[in-house]
């Protein structure tokens, strides 16, 4: 059974968006599965306030927290976290590699347009990032989105290549510069700027988590820029090549037209369900026993300068792993009619994945944030969990009743309408041309 409507292949002169009829159903449920996971991720790391607790702080809840708060916090570490962040970014480069396929079918150039795109997306991701939420995806994915024009018309060979490099190699290279002084420096030195790095991240937290528990919400605006700037930022220099990574790999599935044409990739989907299970299996499972480890103080990390570097690429394969076990897994079970019919229900939320993404983001400063239900500390685990897991329940159900009158989200609305330069039709009507765009 086919997994999408059929594409139109009739070329058009102008480039419109995408319409309804011309969509990959499976890709906009793989979509909303990812935004599902992503969602629960931001919210029991970010958003909860989990982030700026110390070591000792964790390691004090976790002795005092009830048994089904301890196995929901490493559920969600083991199935969720970076996982489904992988899957989006994966998404987003095979949307690249839709709308690439369509402007080559039209004889047209995708820079101009893929480049006035990514410009919006980044003025959108700006205002989310400093006006509401520091954690932002939006304004990073627009300035890494250009690194793929840079390789639309490498050979499949490249493309894994430079996947394999910027996913294993680059985080490799960065840890090395970082731990450059405790490596070959001297200890006592080493450990003092550690030491006083540490104590300076924990000191922005406090006031971050002080601004964010009782604070008005510019009070939360300066706050939330403080902590960008000033913390935030320096973890986020090292995930930038592994994400661009995952778009390459993304670009390379979708020019291979893997989840396209599921039935005739069959055996190799499957192969990459198993190892991926494997794979993920192995590394998120070694991050759990070694985290126990230190915790029981079995082992100290201090005595062990190589684990880091294993560690390293251990993580990568588990993230890697999972997330393309999730999306082989959803792809092979989209094909039978009783899961399609099933798993077709995340579609809508796919479609409109910016506006409930940023919505997600204002429903949970309103939930967590002072200036709202101030939640944020407050919660059990297992509270936490449940909040964006219904809260994604309403937003399935919103989805459809929008989309039932309405070609776009209304986000999606203002991002292709500026895209294109002209306010595009809203409601649904007959659809007289081709487009060559799909959602990122």
């Amino acid at each position: 059974m086919s997994s999408s409507p059929p594409v139109a292949t009739l070329p058009s002169a102008e480039a419109r968006p995408v319409e309804g009829t011309e969509r990959l159903a499976l890709l906009d449920a793989l979509r909303g599965f990812a935004l599902a996971g992503v969602f629960i991720s931001n919210v029991s790391l970010w958003f909860s306030g989990r982030v700026f607790m110390t070591r000792a702080q964790i390691e004090a809840m976790l002795q005092s927290a009830a048994l089904v708060d301890v196995v929901m916090m490493r559920t969600v570490q083991f199935l969720v976290f970076g996982k489904f962040i992988t899957l989006f970014s994966f998404l987003f480069g095979l949307g690249f590699a839709v709308q690439l396929d369509r402007a080559e079918k039209r004889g047209a150039s995708i820079v101009p347009l893929y480049s006035r795109r990514l410009g919006v997306l980044l003025t959108i991701g700006l205002v989310h990032l400093f006006l509401l939420w520091f954690g932002d995806i939006l304004s990073t994915y627009a300035v890494l989105g250009f690194g793929l024009l840079l390789f639309r018309k490498r050979t499949d060979k490249t493309l894994l290549l430079w996947a394999a490099a910027f996913t294993l190699l680059v985080p490799l290279v960065t840890l090395f510069i970082q731990k450059w002084p405790e490596l070959f420096g001297s200890a006592e030195s080493a450990k003092a700027v550690a030491k006083a790095a540490q104590e300076h991240s924990e000191a922005i937290k406090a006031q971050t988590l002080a601004a964010f528990s009782k604070g008005g919400y510019f009070d939360v605006v300066r706050a939330n820029a403080a902590f960008y700037f000033g913390d935030f930022i320096k973890p986020l220099v090292y995930i930038l090549f592994p994400l661009l990574g995952r778009f390459l790999l993304g670009l390379l599935a979708g020019r291979s037209r893997l989840f396209h044409d599921v039935s005739q990739h069959r055996p190799l989907l499957r192969k990459v369900l198993i190892w991926g299970l494997v794979a993920g299996v192995i590394g998120n499972g070694s991050n759990l026993v070694l985290q126990q480890l230190f915790l029981r103080k079995v082992l100290d990390p201090d005595s062990l300068p190589w684990l880091p570097f294993v560690m390293t690429v251990v993580r990568q394969l588990g993230e890697l792993g999972l997330a393309a076990f999730y999306a082989t897994g959803f792809a092979l079970l989209f094909q039978r009619p009783t899961w399609q019919r099933v798993l077709s229900v995340l579609a809508p939320v796919g479609r409109m994945a910016l506006t409930n993404y940023l919505s997600q983001t204002v429903i949970s400063l309103l939930v967590f944030y002072g200036y709202g239900l101030g939640f944020i500390g407050k919660l059990r685990p297992v509270v936490v969990i449940a909040i964006p897991v219904g809260i994604f329940a309403v937003q399935i159900v919103l989805s459809h009743l929008w989309l039932s009158r309405f070609r776009f989200g209304p986000t999606e609305w203002v991002w292709r309408s500026l895209t294109y330069g002209k306010a595009q039709p809203m409601r649904k009507g007959p659809v007289t041309s081709t487009g060559d765009e799909a959602v990122a």
